[in-house]
């Protein structure tokens, strides 16, 4: 089930995408290429956390945002 995200965590998270995952390239994400490109998935919803990549390579490195999402989903 994907984590719940606030307004505030969302974007938070998007900043994150944007400046700190490998797979981010100019709005889409380089693991869903198949030939075509594929807008970032976590990018389109601003309410839950998607992107399992995201979650487990890229939000544990900045561990004040990961520790709120995952503070914010134990309530």
């Amino acid at each position: 089930m994907p984590l719940k995200l606030t307004p505030r965590l969302a974007k938070q998270v998007d900043k994150t995408v944007r400046t700190t995952c490998a797979n981010y390239y100019d709005g889409h994400c380089l693991l869903l290429d198949d030939g075509d490109s594929h807008p970032c998935v976590q990018l389109l919803t601003n309410s839950r956390l998607y992107c399992n990549y995201l979650q487990k390579n890229v939000l544990p490195a900045d561990r004040e945002l990961y520790e709120n999402i995952i503070k914010y989903n134990k309530d």
